[in-house]
């Protein structure tokens, strides 16, 4: 069992197995042909978790502790036949949800501005947009977008719900993707939470940033490349929208990229799943998953496969 979490930290394992520790080093702990589990390295790139995956030729399971798994699906043909490939459903919500808040509210309130009004000893003072009595949409109502909406609701803010399919919540309605067009040009904050696809790559390119009412805020805490940046610069450039993106593309943003300076653009690093909430609910996924293995019993999360 390949682990990208020391073993020896994660109380519980089965003693069915034998482990070793990968995340990412050079040379590999042991001979991914004889690899059956694997646990993919969290935060490492979407290049490097995909390098052992050829010469697994007898692996049953590959496990991200991500979300997304657009960084594995590309390379699933270079598997044998039924791998199932699991997501880290479970693991991230919490703090991918407040970290959504925080950048909703920093946004509104003008914290970037206060941060920088500090650093020159400016005192800006005035009225500011608040979070109370606005209209949010989330484009993506899955597990994150359902924990988003759940830190939302006191805050006294209308939300709307967007996903690939309709489907009743006992909070209301959640909208078809169909219906985008629709529901934009209401909204006052924009969450996207969605996983990138084909479908929703440049989900939110020229025309639905048009479809955003004048002052909108666009948050964007799911893949980078759901957001066309080019377009995303002309209206925030232009000063009609403004944007907090956790996630950008290109990432990471490089020295100079125009994002940097963009005004009423909140930049933050992709640590929407990266605080101190991620190591517990990633061990005990894992332990979850090996006992289910190690039973016969099926996984959770299954994305792909089995």
């Amino acid at each position: 069992m390949w682990l990208s979490l020391p073993p020896a930290e994660i109380d519980g394992l089965p003693d069915a197995f034998d482990y070793v520790f990968w995340d990412g080093a050079d040379r590999y702990p042991a001979d991914p042909a004889d690899a059956a589990f694997y646990v993919v390295p969290y935060m490492k790139g979407p290049v490097l978790g995909a390098r052992p995956l050829a010469e697994m030729r007898t692996v049953q399971v590959v496990q991200t502790l991500s979300a997304g798994v657009d960084h594995i699906t590309p390379h699933l043909g270079q598997l044998p036949p039924g791998v199932r490939l699991c997501n880290a459903r479970g693991v991230h919500e919490a703090s991918t949800a407040e970290l959504a808040l925080t950048l909703i509210l920093a946004s509104l309130r003008g914290i970037p501005r206060f941060v920088r009004g500090q650093d020159t000893e400016k005192w800006y003072s005035g009225f500011y947009p608040a979070l109370a009595d606005r209209r949010v949409l989330i484009v993506g109502h899955g597990a994150i977008g359902a924990a988003v909406e759940d830190r939302l609701v006191p805050f006294e803010c209308t939300v709307d719900r967007v996903a690939r399919s309709a489907r009743d919540t006992p909070r209301g309605p959640v909208h078809a993707l169909d219906e985008l067009p629709a529901l934009l040009p209401a909204a006052d904050v924009v969450v996207l939470t969605t996983p990138l696809t084909e479908q929703t790559r440049g989900l939110a390119n020229a025309s639905f940033l048009a479809a955003m009412k004048d002052g909108a805020l666009l948050v964007n805490i799911a893949r980078g490349p759901v957001v066309d940046t080019k377009a995303l610069l002309a209206e925030t450039e232009s000063g009609r929208l403004t944007a907090a993106l956790d996630v950008t593309d290109p990432e990471p943003l490089p020295p100079g990229h125009p994002l940097w300076h963009a005004p009423g653009v909140l930049v933050s690093p992709h640590v929407g799943g990266s605080s101190s909430a991620f190591l517990p609910r990633a061990k005990r996924l894992v332990r979850a998953q090996l006992e289910r293995f190690a039973a016969g019993l099926p996984l959770e999360n299954v994305v792909a496969g089995g």
